[in-house]
């Protein structure tokens, strides 16, 4: 059924065929109205010449058992009455948003921003592998960055097209040594026409996330030519990126399908590699911090690491916390020392809960932020790090000028007392009062224009 004779048909009696919006192979999805239920919807309509009953009756097959949020939902399915019979077409949820085919072509992306992909895609793995489904076919068109219109500062990924998925249930749909797929993202044993595991997904995946970082195809030309590069050699990572990225793309594209993480173990790592990618540290090389009215940044790199250290460390223990911060922020820089539970040492390095606007006079408190206004959008609540409890004390100088805020956070909601408040503010007073002391010991020696040597990255702190 060509595109242009499709359009402004009814299916259903209930779908009205828009205009096209994605094109494959064999099939063309199309933006629709769901003219029973008033609402956009997108469906996918084989082309009767062209497409095997075989591979329709099996995507309706895998999406019709698959329910996840990081999957595109199916909603109906039918018979096109125009192809006798021999077509069928389904009705999925219309994603508002862009692929990450096209969001590549654009500016380059964050590397926070790669790993919140790449969760959202594990945890879609985790989901599908768990009910014996391959996808077979990821790649950066078959991504959908979510755009919900919330002004949320992170796009939520969902996987789509199942045309050439796999389950136990389903026998092979391509005779013996057949590879289907798209040639820069098989796997080695795909290009090999060997049989694919769950594996298989998570090398694909690994190479759609080299591909944000670099921004281009690792493995380029025809299916044979693609084929044999990555059978002789493993994906060029380059040395600049993260340690952490470079050791998880590598063992995500290892040749060896055993050497792959499966994807539970993916999730947590990416998990990981958010929140260490998470730290944001601003900083003006050679210009003077601004501490209130004064040039006089230099009080705050001249405090021993010990003094806040404990501080940020009483803070955490007051509330049990794994999470607790210093941050002061100025027009150039954010000036912080952090202090981490055990259990996210060995997560991550550093989870930025500074904000780079002027910091808030009032003490904010939530003590469930998915369920508060105020944070349920936040990337750190609706993504992989999964904050739950909130708490940040203004750090206010004598003349009532906020200079910053002792932050306190966790991963499981809490309900907080008065005496915990009150002991949080006791701690902020003290450590304002250890700055304005210095601060008035370096005046007091002739250095208010900020001759003291600064810290070489402009941060206390592991």
């Amino acid at each position: 059924m060509q595109a242009a004779n499709a359009t402004d048909r009814l299916l259903g009696e209930r779908y009205r065929l828009e205009e096209p919006i994605g094109h494959g192979g064999m099939s063309t999805v199309y933006r629709a109205r769901d003219e029973l239920l008033g609402r956009d919807v997108a469906v996918k309509l084989f082309d009767a010449d062209l497409a095997d009953s075989g591979r329709q009756e099996s995507e309706l097959a895998v999406l019709a058992g698959l329910d996840h949020h990081n999957l595109v939902s199916l909603l109906d399915a039918g018979i096109d009455p125009a192809s006798h019979g021999r077509s069928r077409y389904i009705v999925m949820a219309l994603v508002k948003g862009i692929n990450l085919r096209d969001r590549l072509r654009g500016a380059r992306i964050a590397a926070r921003n790669i790993g919140e992909i790449g969760y959202d895609m594990a945890e879609g793995l985790e989901y599908i592998h768990a009910h014996n489904v391959i996808h077979r076919d990821i790649k950066p068109s078959n991504i959908l960055l979510v755009d919900y219109g919330s002004e949320a500062s992170r796009a939520r990924a969902r996987l789509t097209d199942f045309g050439i998925a796999l389950t136990d249930d389903i026998e092979r749909l391509t005779t013996d040594g057949t590879t289907s797929g798209t040639a820069a993202y098989l796997s080695p044993e795909q290009a090999a026409g060997a049989t694919v595991g769950f594996a298989t997904d998570v090398y694909s995946l690994g190479l759609v996330l080299l591909q944000c970082f670099t921004r281009r195809v690792e493995f380029q030309g025809s299916l044979v030519e693609s084929a044999m590069a990555r059978l002789s050699r493993d994906p060029v990572i380059p040395d600049h990126l993260p340690e952490h990225w470079q050791e998880l793309l590598a063992a995500m594209t290892a040749r060896d399908p055993k050497n792959r993480p499966p994807a539970h173990d993916l999730v947590a790592a990416l998990r990981r590699a958010v929140i260490a990618d998470s730290a944001r540290h601003k900083e003006a090389p050679g210009e003077p911090f601004t501490l209130g009215a004064d040039h006089a940044a230099d009080a705050l790199d001249t405090i021993p690491d010990e003094a806040l250290h404990r501080a940020t460390a009483m803070a955490a223990r007051l509330l049990n916390a794994p999470v607790s911060v210093v941050s002061i922020v100025d027009r150039d820089r954010t000036w912080l020392v952090s202090h981490y539970g055990e259990e996210l040492e060995a997560l991550a390095g550093k989870i930025d809960l500074s904000s780079p606007t002027a910091p808030s006079p009032e003490t904010i408190v939530v003590e469930n932020a998915l369920t508060d206004p105020r944070t349920k959008d936040s990337p750190l609540v609706a993504g992989p790090v999964g904050m739950r409890f909130y708490i940040g004390v203004p750090l206010t100088r004598r003349d009532g000028h906020t200079i910053g805020t002792l932050s306190v956070a966790g991963f499981e909601p809490v309900t907080i007392v008065e005496s915990q408040l009150a002991s949080l503010h006791d701690l902020a007073a003290l450590i304002v009062a250890q700055l304005e002391l210095r601060q008035e010991g370096m005046r007091s020696y002739g250095h208010v224009s900020g001759t003291v040597p600064t810290a070489t990255n402009g941060q206390v702190g592991p």
